[in-house]
């Protein structure tokens, strides 16, 4: 992939059509291990078995990073911190989410150097404690679940807020990243050209649902099926999650007003 990254993708309980959650090895000589994501029991022995064929390469994991708290990024993480004794690192929105079972070693913050060019990145949105990881000497960007190049990427009510979700979308698509490794699906090629796709996606669905609110006061379920008549319907549940978030969103700006399960639009 690129001198200092290799890629280890192994089989999680993630949102379909992904099914597979990356691992990374970044780094030349003391490596970091990124996403201890599998609960999966053969999955697990051929995680373990990719990190202790590093130092054969001349490579020395010291640790594992996880970039967020969610099922599919850290059901790994307690069994695979103790098959290869690295301690945990993650954001401490991150730490406080987590089963007691997973104990982190270090707290990272927004603009700690690791490996002495990796800058992380803290970009909530999709989950309070998410994290990326920036390489500006090469371009890489290791950024989670912000984008991915297979599924999509939710912002569900509870973990997600789309006002920052979309605000850190803009600070990731202002870096000039030359490539993002996303935690599903392949590497991605001009990583600010799909930034902006998924701000301007974001922003006509919001149009759509202010067009949907136009009708008068109306409930979330009843905004749906206008809001998302360019979706199957099989696909609405999830859909309505990301409605939710939009909803919350234009109500936070002062756009839109709720009472109890009815929202209306503010002139």
């Amino acid at each position: 992939m690129l001198p200092n990254v290799q890629m280890f993708a192994a089989r999680t309980p993630t949102l379909l059509p992904a099914t597979h959650t990356n691992s990374y090895a970044l780094g030349r000589g003391d490596v970091l291990l990124v996403e201890p994501a599998t609960p999966y029991e053969d999955e697990r022995r051929a995680w373990v078995e990719w990190a202790r064929a590093l130092p054969s390469q001349g490579r020395t994991p010291i640790a594992i990073v996880i970039t967020h708290h969610h099922e599919d990024h850290v059901s790994g993480a307690a069994f695979l911190a103790h098959e290869t004794g690295l301690p945990l690192w993650a954001h401490e929105e991150t730490r406080v989410r987590l089963d007691e079972s997973v104990q982190i070693a270090r707290i990272l913050e927004d603009g700690d150097v690791l490996l002495d060019s990796w800058r992380v990145l803290h970009t909530p949105g999709h989950a309070p404690g998410h994290v990326c990881l920036h390489d500006e000497s090469t371009g890489a960007l290791v950024c989670g679940d912000m984008v991915a190049s297979v599924g999509t990427i939710l912002i569900a009510p509870g973990d997600g807020d789309m006002r920052v979700y979309l605000r850190e979308l803009a600070r990731l698509e202002s870096l000039g990243a030359r490539v993002a490794l996303p935690a599903h699906g392949d590497p991605i090629d001009e990583p600010e050209k799909v930034f902006r796709k998924y701000i301007v996606h974001r922003g006509m669905r919001e149009d759509r649902i202010v067009a949907a609110m136009k009708k008068g006061e109306r409930s979330a379920a009843e905004i749906l099926p206008d809001a998302y008549d360019d979706t199957p319907p099989h696909v609405w549940p999830i859909a309505a999650l990301s409605l939710q978030a939009h909803l919350d969103k234009l109500v936070a700006e002062g756009r839109a007003a709720r009472n109890e399960n009815v929202y209306r639009l503010v002139t």
